[in-house]
């Protein structure tokens, strides 16, 4: 019985069952071995990390700001847009 681990390419983590071997102890002796690698602090570590937006979500973005911008520009032109201060939530 084999079981591996392979976690994008940075760590294989192999162990063979020996022949008087029991599951418990085999499954004991892997997880010793991930632990060891630190293979699971990697994981959690970069668990709630956020990938960088792609160029087109970046331009998409700078967009809707733009076009958000030039439609406050112009309700207050117009004199329907009302300036709100920190502590006015209504």
């Amino acid at each position: 019985m084999v079981y591996s681990c392979d976690m994008n390419s940075k760590a294989t983590i192999e162990v063979k069952k020996a022949s008087n071997e029991s599951n418990m102890t085999l499954i004991r002796r892997f997880s010793r071995r991930v632990q060891e690698a630190g293979i699971i602090r990697t994981v959690k570590a970069n668990r709630y990390s956020d990938r960088a937006p792609s160029k087109l979500d970046r331009k998409t973005s700078a967009l809707k700001r733009l076009t958000r911008g030039k439609e406050i520009e112009r309700l207050k032109k117009l004199g329907k847009w009302v300036e709100r201060t920190k502590g006015d939530r209504r």
